[in-house]
């Protein structure tokens, strides 16, 4: 029997009285890579703010269970500890913070643990060749001066330290040549070695995905789920593209 991770049930959300996703359901069980594609402005991304909390997007409606709890009454850093992780399009600068510091902060706050300084650096050590980058990265102010490639890769980063229960990627590839698509994707084998792992990798493109070990494809057009697959969808849409499952004009 499947063990369920993430269990969405009729989710709606707005921002600012407009309502962005229409009763969403989607279920992922631990261990699985799941894709969310879609054209731009159907939800993608509002659907990884709601399951993160953000208070720009307020949810009218429904269900999401996370790890047996229901994920919607918790806090932001709430979730951050229960295991929920996400990556941005553009992830912010942050003056006066080192990258070391901030994960390491970070992963102390996910396991309510100190960490010991060697014993730290060890792991972000292998982690930062892992994805090809220079150890000097880590003493340097958290994605400033960061070009867009390095700050994805800032963002694997963080997410193989903090090692959380559930990724949600979004448009993690979106700007990046091939290199560092490659580089990106050896960060997510990393993290997906760990069996229970699961992930949710939201995009528009298939890049990234010819370097993943797909388990299910959900296509989200104006706030709903249109269609589900598996990996071969991917095809399709990169074949055929997404007005086939947009019905609003039909």
């Amino acid at each position: 029997m499947a063990d369920k991770l993430l269990h969405i049930t009729g989710l709606r959300a707005s921002v600012e009285e407009q309502e962005i996703l229409h009763g969403v359901d989607l279920t992922v069980n631990r261990g699985e890579t799941h894709v969310i594609m879609g054209p731009n402005g159907a939800g993608k991304s509002t659907l990884g703010n709601v399951l993160m909390g953000n208070p720009a997007y307020r949810v009218t409606g429904g269900s999401v269970i996370f790890a047996g709890e229901e994920l919607l009454r918790k806090t932001v850093d709430e979730r951050a500890r229960a295991g929920l992780f996400m990556s941005f399009q553009n992830p912010l600068e942050v003056p006066g913070i080192s990258l070391e510091n901030f994960i390491r902060t970070a992963v102390e706050q996910r396991t309510g643990q100190r960490i010991r300084l060697w014993d730290f650096r060890k792991s972000l050590r292998r982690m930062l060749d892992v994805l090809q980058m220079d150890e000097s990265y880590a003493s340097r102010d958290l994605n400033v001066g960061f070009s867009g490639g390095e700050k994805k890769k800032a963002e694997i980063l963080q997410l193989l330290m903090l090692a959380p229960s559930l990724a949600i990627l979004d448009e993690t590839d979106s700007g990046l040549d091939v290199d560092a698509v490659r580089t990106v994707s050896r960060g997510i084998e990393e993290f997906k070695k760990e069996k229970a792992s699961s992930l949710i990798v939201i995009t528009h493109s298939a890049a990234i995905l010819s370097m993943l070990d797909v388990d299910r494809v959900h296509v989200l057009v104006d706030g709903r789920i249109a269609a589900e697959g598996g990996a071969e969808l991917i095809d399709e849409i990169e074949r055929d593209g997404f007005a086939r499952f947009d019905t609003r004009e039909a």
